[in-house]
């Protein structure tokens, strides 16, 4: 008889914005093949009427309101269970689905998802028996900030004014954001840190529950 299909599991890479979790997240996919799901990609839409605003009048992109967590979820369960699954490409420039794109397990047993509500999913993956493991990275806070700039600058995410301060706000509130995902399940710690736990996680999940052929004679 063959063996029982595997399911994979999710590594969760959370943390603040501009921690390195997507540098993060293409290294452990060079490394070890894993495939990756970026998790901002299921921010809601601009006119989405849920969609909560900040004290600025724009989004507030930073409230996990302004997130998608249950589809996430299910987005990763059917990656997990059934091999492949749709996922979104979000524009965070137009606050707007531009399309959405495969990602496939080609045979590995563990998917990185990576962004900065990442930690609201722990909970429900491990509800589900699909968590690998859940870590928040974290750095310096003005490290974070000037990476964060940076980053934001070069893929003209918003006008610079505006990234200029929301990132001081994200900055005095890092220590806070990284205790809160603590909270959630996600164990804060360096990227280099990450590398080397990453090394020695455990890649033979359980198989999945094999449904019996109620037709076939005992």
């Amino acid at each position: 008889m063959d063996p029982a299909p595997r399911t994979a599991r999710v590594l969760v890479l959370a943390g603040p914005s501009g921690a390195g979790k997507s540098r993060l997240a293409a290294r452990l996919h060079t490394d070890h093949g894993w495939p990756v799901v970026q998790l901002d990609d299921f921010y809601r839409e601009g006119d989405d009427p849920d969609l909560p605003m900040s004290p600025l009048g724009l989004p507030d992109w930073d409230h996990v309101d302004s997130w998608d967590g249950a589809a996430a979820i299910d987005a990763l369960e059917r990656l997990c269970r059934d091999g492949a699954a749709q996922m979104p490409v979000y524009d965070i420039s137009r606050s707007a689905i531009r399309g959405s794109h495969e990602v496939r397990l080609e045979g590995h047993t563990v998917v990185v998802a990576e962004g900065i509500f990442a930690a609201h999913v722990v909970d429900g993956l491990r509800r589900r028996g699909l968590l690998a493991g859940a870590w928040c990275i974290r750095h310096h806070p003005w490290l974070t900030f000037t990476r964060r700039l940076a980053r934001d600058l070069a893929e003209r995410r918003k006008p610079p004014m505006t990234l200029w301060r929301r990132g001081h706000v994200l900055r005095r509130a890092e220590p806070g954001i990284v205790s809160a995902q603590r909270s959630l399940g996600a164990e804060p710690m360096t990227a280099r840190e990450a590398e080397t736990r990453a090394r020695g996680l455990p890649q033979d999940p359980s198989p999945r529950p094999r449904q019996t052929d109620r037709g076939a004679g005992g």
